[in-house]
């Protein structure tokens, strides 16, 4: 039988505050939103298509922002064009039983990605191997890239054209911020 040692209030109030801390940082970064929000918009309206990728609850909600550019976010649009490179799980085995885990997406980008499409990487850490390595075949496909990033954004600012850094000092934090960056651009993408 498991014991839980921590008081339950405690958790509530500690996950809270560091949530309401993250969210009061995301307004530093209206700028850097309204660029994502441009490049999206333009990658799409080119007629090109949204890649999206990242690791453990990152792999969920690039999972989340392909969906919602597929299906709907609120209205019933058109979809837009978008693929998560998370979703393949045979493609993802196939890929790191035969090239190594750091390569499942870098694969995926050389053969799907073309020049005008944009990579959106999530990774709460930006030092993930595979999320390097993506990025760095996106670039080489002439694809943009966006990270959805924590604090330093680590060795994956360097590769991305573009940049959303969340100031948190907790992956759950940065995580939560991604998400509410995620419906911020799904929102951005809504009929007039």
């Amino acid at each position: 039988m498991p014991t839980f040692a921590r008081n339950a209030e405690e958790c509530i109030r500690s996950r809270l505050a560091h949530a309401q801390q993250a969210l009061n940082n995301l307004n530093g970064l209206q700028p850097e939103l309204l660029r994502a929000i441009d490049v999206i918009r333009e990658t799409l309206r080119s007629g090109k298509m949204i890649l999206t990728c990242g690791n453990g609850g990152s792999a969920a909600q690039a999972l989340h922002l392909s969906e919602e550019l597929i299906g709907r976010y609120r209205s019933s649009r058109a979809p837009l064009k978008s693929i998560c490179l998370c979703a393949d799980t045979t493609a993802l085995t196939c890929i790191a039983n035969d090239f190594g885990f750091t390569e499942i997406y870098a694969r995926q980008v050389e053969a799907l990605a073309t020049r005008g499409d944009l990579l959106i990487a999530l990774s709460t850490s930006g030092n993930s191997p595979n999320i390097l390595r993506a990025l760095e075949a996106a670039r080489a496909a002439g694809a943009t890239t966006l990270g959805l990033l924590g604090p330093d954004g680590g060795k994956a600012r360097a590769l991305c054209d573009h940049s959303l850094l969340v100031a948190a000092i907790e992956s759950a934090a940065i995580q939560e911020m991604h998400q509410v960056i995620v419906h911020i651009l799904c929102e951005a993408l809504e009929p007039a």
